[in-house]
Formats: C-alpha cells, sequence, structure tokens
C-alpha cells in the first residue's frame, strides 16, 4: 500500500511581492497569490488527487491558499487541522526588511546564510519588539519559551516534526490522501526529513509558491520514487523550476 501525501507552498504574498522578509508576519495573498492558489487547485484536479484532509499553517497566507486550491476541487468540505508548527521559519530581526537592501548591507554571502543555511539562524528580535509573537492572540495558549525569535532551518525541523508524527503520519496511515498547505521554509524542513536530503544540499533547495509537490510514500513512509524535488510537480515541472529559480534570486 502506498500513501500520498501533497505539499503545496502558499501563493505569492503580498510580502513576498515586496520582496520582503515575512517570517511571521501575517501578509495575505497579493492577487497573484489568489490566481497560484486557484491554479494549484485546477493541477490537483486535472491530475485526479482528491485530498481527504488538509493541515495548514495558523498564517493567512497558507489558510486562504487552502481554501482557494480546495474550491477548486470541490472539497472545501474536507477536515482541517491547523498547527503553529507549520508556520514559516521566523526571520527574527530581519522580518520586515527589504532582501536587496539588506544584502547591500550585509553583503550577499551572509544573506545567503541568514536565508539558506542550515543551523545558523538571523539576529533575533528583541522581546519586546511590537513584531515579538508573544502580542499575537494567535499564539497566547502557547508557553512563552516556545515562541521563537529567530529560527534557522534546524530549528524548523525541530518545531515541525512532532507535527509530522503526532498528527499527519496518523491520517497517512488511515489512508487519508493528505494536503500540506504551508511555507517555504516548514515544506524544506519536511523534505528534508522526507527524501534524506544533507543538510549542506538543502541550502540549494528553493519552492516556487502555488505548485503541488505529489509524493508516493511506502509503509515506512518514505519516497517510493528517488527523483528530484520538483519532478515531483503536479501541473507544468518546467514552469515550476522557472519560479524556483526566481525565488533564488530574490536577495540579488
Amino acid at each position: 500500500m502506498t500513501h500520498t501525501l501533497v505539499l503545496l507552498r502558499h501563493g505569492e504574498s503580498e510580502w513576498n511581492k515586496a520582496n520582503l522578509f515575512t517570517g511571521w508576519f501575517d501578509a495575505d495573498l497579493s492577487e497573484r497569490g489568489r490566481e497560484e492558489a486557484v491554479q494549484g487547485g485546477q493541477d490537483l484536479a486535472a491530475a485526479g488527487i482528491e485530498p481527504d484532509v488538509v493541515h495548514t499553517s495558523v498564517q493567512t497566507r497558507a489558510i486562504r491558499t487552502a481554501n482557494l486550491a480546495l474550491d477548486q476541487l470541490g472539497r472545501l468540505w474536507i477536515p482541517v487541522r491547523r498547527s503553529w508548527r507549520l508556520n514559516e521559519r521566523h526571520y527574527g530581526a530581519l522580518q520586515g526588511l527589504d532582501k536587496r537592501e539588506t544584502t547591500e548591507r550585509y553583503g550577499a554571502e551572509q544573506v545567503k546564510i541568514w536565508r539558506r543555511s542550515y543551523d545558523v539562524p538571523p539576529p533575533p528580535l528583541d522581546r519586546d519588539d511590537e513584531r515579538h509573537a508573544r502580542f499575537d492572540p494567535r499564539y497566547r495558549s502557547l508557553p512563552p519559551d516556545a515562541l521563537p525569535a529567530s529560527e534557522c532551518l534546524r530549528d524548523v525541523v525541530t518545531r515541525m516534526l512532532p507535527w509530522w508524527y503526532d498528527a499527519i503520519v496518523p491520517d497517512l496511515r488511515a489512508g487519508a490522501t493528505v494536503l500540506v498547505v504551508a511555507h517555504g521554509n516548514s515544506l524544506r524542513a519536511l523534505i528534508k526529513h522526507l527524501d534524506g536530503i544533507s543538510d549542506t544540499d538543502i541550502a540549494e533547495l528553493n519552492l516556487p509558491t502555488g505548485r503541488p509537490l505529489r509524493y508516493e510514500l511506502d509503509e515506512a513512509l518514505r519516497p517510493t520514487r528517488d527523483v528530484p524535488v520538483l519532478e515531483r510537480v503536479v501541473g507544468d515541472v518546467e514552469a515550476a523550476k522557472a519560479a524556483a529559480e526566481a525565488v533564488a534570486r530574490q536577495a540579488g
């Protein structure tokens, strides 16, 4: 028996459009992002993929993408599970800064380390900064020490994996086709786990917005095919690769 898992990065957000470090800021989708989410749903429908349950972060851009995609599938009624553990990586004090301006200030190499290294987080956000998650009502039930002030990808893997094991895996084991709608870095964290990508190689993986990735998993919940990540795209693979290249160029 194989298990079907679909990963979908949210459509372009208003802050993606403005080329800002977004992180835990709750940016909504841009008009293009809404179109990407709709297209993602249409691509799934064309491929005959019908999710039975959807998992999202608690951030608006992921939630709205899921709703728009599911609407195209006629499956707005399926169960929804949300968790902060699927949130985007927290970009710390970089949150809200322009990526190109940050590159000009700190240099391309330093910014690449902050954006893509596995174990080096950006400078942390001060606890009293109004951007801190402790001021956001959606996180009030979490213990203060669970709220990040900055994260590297390793941190995201650590916070994401409990949701994978405790929530997503049981749905897969029950035979459900699972759709996970989340963010560039939370999905990179999950892909790293699924594909066994090294700490070094994960730095080069960029995910396009609004492009579903289909995984067929075996009984051990490992991919049945060893192929490059973007070869798993449902829909136009070449367009997805071009979009991933654009993501890589965002910081200049």
